[in-house]
């Protein structure tokens, strides 16, 4: 019987966040530290023709201002990039700030001002001067989809049969077009670093989801060994992909630091996140889907179209997806890029799969009305008991479990088919539903434990917590394979010293290290036995490590818990304070035999305001099938976080660019519209656990980007169906539905 796993504890990080004890990057100190604010240009495409830093420079408490033409060339880069380099001698394109006098993107950084405090150095940045040879420029998405082309990422997708001919010939046809704004992401912490050298060794405190690729991304830069290097990131303020890869400040305040041979530090603006850090790209999205008078569908074809930049390349594989949620013969998905004079976009949560799910689910809510078919009816018609891309069976899939509760506690047998046939009052309600889902995905990844005789443990490992709970979940399968109680389990990452982690991206960081830190708790106790069965006159003797447990200090027979040792006692015998596992966990062989995705269904409820046009989405329902729920209350956080999310994507959150500059208009929280508490109603989530014994020893998928895959996509369906108007384009906002 589990003592922690399974049941609902609170984050073990909840004080110091609250109390304001946990300290993220920008909060860190360091002795004479100078302080950098970054200047914007103001052309979307071209050259810099000057920059006049004189004034700026006779400020008060001005240090230095770098720009381009005195900044050192930085050296060649490890990769980060999207597409990896096809040779050895080719470099890594991703964006580094003041390299040259070339422009990319419009509020690209033309300068750094460094002064002895951070109001100094902001007012110097109002001073600098720069001029420029604009070139024509292109920044609209919709401009260029003729010429997008497939990412080099791997061969472009095959078709699965023939999908033309199978559209050409069937019963019943739905074929529409889907767009998605540029999102944004908007952390609550600002990304941020300070950078301080001691000879060649650099530390730097940073915003990131990964420490390790930060790592190397500054040693090449630096040309200094990996080892000198230490990167620490006890606390994210949020992420979701915007710290998945190194950004350009990391480098840039490391430089600043160097050059001055002084701590420095740096933090972006909220205007500077805007093109700092990437952003969920324009998507354009066109969808064909044939189906049987009874609904089966027999062909679907779906191309994405969507931005990358000019200099280097991404695709969030849009359609990947696609080829796995319903059972169809024929297929054709593929996502092409098309290059603008925009920076890099990134990933931002569910990267792909939200954006796909979205058009797809929207096409099959459409197929559904054209047949007269209930939408959760037509989905059951489709319903792959088998992956249909790869013909492997699923690890676990209970997503008809989840379709069947979700109904139920929404009430969906009461939904009548017909749009406007539903009000509360003067208001047009609707309900829609859409399908989710997302990889259960799984990397190597190692933790070390420490257990010391006093039946305390550290655990250590360098993955993040950008807020999902990593902290809390880790302490939870140490207490509870360390027999341990959890106030007795003190959990660090963050930080290179610590053993190497995955990023925190795909919802893999439970899988992956929670798998390690179960390893390395199994490899204290098969080490502890090994020590007890010196005795000869152990009562573990001929034990098997698999055979025992530890509890309460205590390593006893499973069978049989009276037989038993004392811990303490066995270590004291060895002369052993402590006991030092380490350990690296890796995918499983078993795991190539079948498909490992987590599914979910959502049931939404907006109601319409049929004379202003707004929207409220009133209810919401998510259920989700992800293997085994380790904390129940952090995970019901994260779904319900999902939905909120997803409410933003559908209703109110867009980049907008004037095209004519190539210029963001809204890089501020003032006009670039998130969800907030008067926007979120009522949210259940419900999971439908599944007894996974393939995916990973803990039987756990991952749940953060699936909680809003299907979201916006419900939405929109339950738009359709309050007001008859079908809205093709997110955000769904007022003016669209008058």
């Amino acid at each position: 019987m589990p003592r922690y796993i399974g049941k609902e504890m609170s984050r073990v990080d909840g004080v110091a966040k609250v109390t304001g004890r946990a300290k993220y990057a920008a909060e860190f100190r360091a002795p004479n530290l100078a302080y950098g604010f970054i200047v914007l240009g103001s052309v979307a495409k071209g050259t810099i023709k000057s920059i006049d830093t004189s004034e700026a420079e006779r400020a008060p408490g001005v240090v230095r201002v770098f720009t381009h033409l005195n900044t050192p060339k930085l050296g060649p880069k490890a990769n980060t990039e999207y597409a990896p380099p096809r040779n050895a001698r080719e470099q890594d394109k991703s964006f580094r700030a003041l390299q040259s006098d070339r422009i990319y993107f419009n509020a690209q950084p033309v300068a750094l001002v460094v002064a002895e405090s951070y109001e100094q150095a902001r007012y110097a940045a109002r001073l600098v001067k720069a001029t420029y040879d604009a070139e024509k420029h292109t920044t609209d998405t919709e401009a260029v989809r003729e010429s997008a082309r497939s990412p080099s990422q791997g061969p472009p997708p095959k078709p699965r049969g023939n999908p033309e001919e199978a559209l050409k010939t069937a019963a019943v046809k739905v074929e529409a077009e889907y767009r998605i704004a540029m999102e944004h992401h908007n952390p609550m912490e600002p990304h941020a670093a300070v950078a301080a050298w001691d000879g060649d060794r650099l530390t730097i405190f940073d915003k990131s989801q990964e420490v390790y690729s930060v790592r190397r991304h500054l040693a090449t830069t630096f040309g200094v060994p990996e080892a000198n290097v230490t990167v620490v990131s006890p606390y994210v303020g949020g992420a979701f992909g915007s710290s998945l890869r190194p950004n350009y400040y990391p480098a840039l305040t490391a430089m600043a630091a160097r050059e001055l041979k002084r701590p420095v530090k740096v933090v972006y603006t909220r205007t500077q996140m805007f093109t700092g850090h990437g952003h969920r790209p324009y998507t354009i999205q066109k969808i064909a889907l044939g189906a049987e008078r009874s609904g089966k569908l027999t062909s679907m074809i779906h191309t994405a179209v969507h931005n990358t930049s000019t200099f280097e390349e991404f695709s969030d594989n849009t359609t990947g997806f696609t080829r796995q949620v319903y059972a169809c013969p024929n297929l054709f998905a593929p996502t092409l890029i098309a290059p603008v004079d925009l920076p890099t976009p990134t990933w931002m949560r569910a990267p792909g799969a939200v954006s796909g799910m979205f058009a797809l689910e929207c096409a099959m809510d459409e197929l559904a009305y054209k047949l007269n078919i209930d939408p959760l009816e037509l989905r059951l018609i489709n319903y792959a008991e088998r992956d249909p891309e790869s013909g492997r069976p699923f690890s676990s899939k209970a997503l008809r479990e989840c379709y069947r509760l979700g109904a139920e506690k929404f009430g969906w047998k009461e939904r009548r088919m017909e749009p406007r046939s539903m009000r509360d009052g003067r208001l047009l309600v609707g309900w829609g539903t859409a399908t989710g889902v997302w990889g259960a995905f799984q990397s190597p990844a190692s933790a070390k434990i420490t257990y010391r005789a006093d039946g305390t443990a550290h655990v250590t490992s360098a993955t993040s917590d950008i807020g999902p709970g990593t902290y809390t979940v880790m302490t939870m399968i140490a207490a509870e394979y360390l027999g341990n109680r959890p106030e007795q389990v003190k959990f660090e990452l963050g930080d290179t010293n610590f053993p190497r982690a995955p990023a925190q991206g795909g919802s893999q960081t439970t899988s992956s290290v929670g798998s390690a830190v179960h390893g390395a708790a199994l490899a204290v106790a098969a080490r502890l036995l090994a020590l007890a069965n010196q005795d000869e006159s152990s009562p573990l003797k001929g034990a098997a490590p698999a055979d025992v447990e530890m509890l309460d200090g205590r390593l006893r027979l499973k069978r049989d818990p009276s037989k038993s040792v004392q811990i303490p006692e066995v270590m004291r015998r060895n002369n052993l304070a402590e006991v030092t596992e380490t350990f690296e966990s890796r995918p499983s062989e078993e795991r190539r035999k079948y498909a490992t995705m987590a599914h979910g269904a959502q049931f939404v409820e907006v109601k319409v305001d049929p004379d202003l046009g707004r929207v409220r989405v009133t209810r919401a329902i998510e259920v989700t099938a992800c293997g085994k729920i380790i904390n129940p209350k952090a995970s019901h956080s994260q779904e319900i976080g999902g939905v909120v999310w997803g409410i933003g994507m559908a209703l109110t959150e867009a980049t907008e660019i004037d095209h004519r500059f190539g210029r963001i208009m809204n890089p501020n929280l003032q006009h670039y519209h998130v969800p907030v508490n008067a926007d979120v109603h009522e949210i259940e989530t419900i999971f439908v656990e599944e007894d996974d014994t393939v995916v990973n020893p803990l039987g756990v998928k991952g749940m953060g980007e699936l909680g809003m895959v299907g979201i916006p996509a419900a939405i929109a369906n339950a738009v359709f169906h309050a007001t008859g108007r079908r809205v093709r384009e997110l955000p769904i906002t007022p003016d669209k539905l008058l």
